[in-house]
């Protein structure tokens, strides 16, 4: 997000780890200690309402992004979906996380990695994807 002008990038999850480990704080960049200081300019900085408006531009964006590309991310989940991308216990364990962080049962069925993704992809934008449809 831009913030007074300046844009700030923090740190993602490695991409040979993605979709590979089984704890959720992992996926989570507010964790890693090298977006610490980027964290604490935020949470002394910006009110609750702001970091909430940016979050919602953020995943508009991403769901901008989904439907552009549709075709495509399907195809790449599908796979992802057969594949075995990580671990049995991983798998359950980052379900299981999920599921208690979202206060749900929905990652409950999936059993491979790539159903979660799909999963969280579908709960996290399925509100601004109906905006969009509308």
């Amino acid at each position: 997000p831009d913030i007074e002008d300046y844009q700030y990038r923090i740190r993602a999850i490695d991409f040979d780890q993605q979709s590979y480990e089984g704890k959720k704080n992992l996926y989570l960049p507010q964790f890693y200690k090298e977006n610490y200081d980027f964290v604490q300019l935020v949470l002394n900085n910006l009110s609750e309402e702001v970091i909430a408006q940016y979050q919602t531009e953020e995943n508009t964006t991403m769901t901008y992004r989904v439907v552009a590309s549709r075709r495509r991310l399907m195809e790449l989940l599908n796979i992802m979906t057969r594949d075995e991308i990580s671990e049995n216990y991983k798998v359950k364990t980052l379900r299981e996380e999920l599921n208690t962080h979202f206060n749900t049962a929905i990652f409950s069925k999936c059993k491979t990695m790539g159903e979660v993704v799909k999963r969280q992809l579908k709960q996290m934008l399925q509100k601004h994807l109906q905006q969009i449809s509308k």
